[in-house]
C-alpha cells in the first residue's frame, strides 16, 4: 500500500517502539542519538543515528523527519517529540527494522491521513473565500496593511500594495495570497 492510498488501516503498519523494542532485542548494545537540526518559523527537522553498538562511530542507519507546529493535534502539543519520533522510525526501517510487511511506520502513515484532512480542510476554506466580493476582501487587505505599518512594514511597499489590491480585474484568490503573506509577515514580526 502506498503513502497515498485512500484507506489506511493502523493494524498494518508497526509503530516506531516495536521498532525500537526489534532493535534492541537484536543489538542490545546499540544506541540511537537524535540531533535537533532546525526549528524556524515553526518547522521542526531532526536527524536520528542508529549505532548497532556503544562502540561505533559511524551510524548503521540515520533517518530524517520534519514536521510543522500546530498542523494537527499532535503537532499542536508536542511537535517536538512528535517529529523526533518520526526520524527514529525513518532510520530503524533504513536499517531494515520494520517491524510489519509495511515500510512506513504508522506514525508516518498517521501523518499522511493529517495532511490529507489539512488539505481537504484548506480546500473548503478556498470555496468559502471565493465567496467573499473582492470589495470586502480588499478591505481586509487594507487593514492588515495598516497593522503591518505598525510593525515596521516598508511604508514604500505598503503604498505599491494598497495601489495594487485596488486594480480592476484582481482576483479573489490573488488579493487572499496577499493577505496570507502579510498575515505571515506579521507573524513573524510579532516575536
Amino acid at each position: 500500500m502506498s503513502k497515498t492510498d485512500s484507506f489506511f488501516s493502523a493494524d498494518q503498519y508497526a509503530t516506531v517502539a516495536e521498532r525500537i523494542e526489534l532493535f534492541y532485542s537484536r543489538f542490545p548494545q546499540g544506541r540511537i542519538h537524535t540531533e535537533l537540526v532546525a526549528r524556524e518559523d515553526g518547522q521542526i527537522t531532526f536527524k536520528a543515528h542508529v549505532y548497532r553498538s556503544a562502540g561505533d562511530t559511524f551510524a548503521a542507519a540515520t533517518g530524517w523527519a520534519s514536521e510543522r507546529e500546530g498542523d494537527s493535534d499532535i503537532n499542536t502539543v508536542a511537535c517536538l517529540e512528535n517529529t523526533e519520533t518520526s526520524a527514529v522510525g525513518r532510520a530503524l526501517a533504513n536499517l531494515g527494522f520494520t517491524a510489519s510487511s509495511k515500510r512506513p511506520s504508522r506514525e508516518e502513515m498517521e501523518k499522511v491521513a493529517r495532511l490529507k484532512s489539512n488539505l481537504s480542510f484548506r480546500q473548503k476554506r478556498e470555496e468559502r473565500a471565493q465567496l467573499h466580493s473582492l470589495p470586502n476582501v480588499t478591505d481586509d487587505v487594507l487593514e492588515i496593511l495598516d497593522r503591518a505599518e505598525q510593525k515596521g512594514f516598508s511604508v514604500r511597499r505598503s503604498e505599491v500594495l494598497r495601489e495594487w489590491v485596488k486594480q480592476p480585474g484582481l482576483s479573489v484568490s490573488r488579493v487572499r495570497k496577499i493577505e496570507a503573506a502579510l498575515r505571515n509577515w506579521i507573524r513573524r514580526h510579532e516575536l
